[in-house]
């Protein structure tokens, strides 16, 4: 027997399962998603990947950064 314990929505537009703890920005990489694209599930989406919900509000709360630094563009 297996047991889900992360986020799952169908959208219409994939036709499809997808992943909410991920951003939207990498559900539609994923899926092949064009930019500006109107996603049926936008909002519902993890605000940073790899992170609850509970672990985002807290961290929101403390004021502490969420974003994952961009590596650095040579030259």
């Amino acid at each position: 027997m297996s047991i889900i314990d992360f986020p799952i929505g169908r959208c219409e537009a994939a036709r499809e399962m997808v992943l909410l703890d991920a951003t939207q920005r990498e559900c539609a990489c994923e899926h092949g998603c064009p930019p500006g694209f109107d996603c049926p599930l936008a909002g519902h989406f993890s605000e940073v990947s790899g992170l609850s919900d509970e672990t985002v509000a807290a961290l929101r709360l403390s004021g502490k950064c969420m974003k994952q630094a961009r590596p650095a563009v040579p030259a």
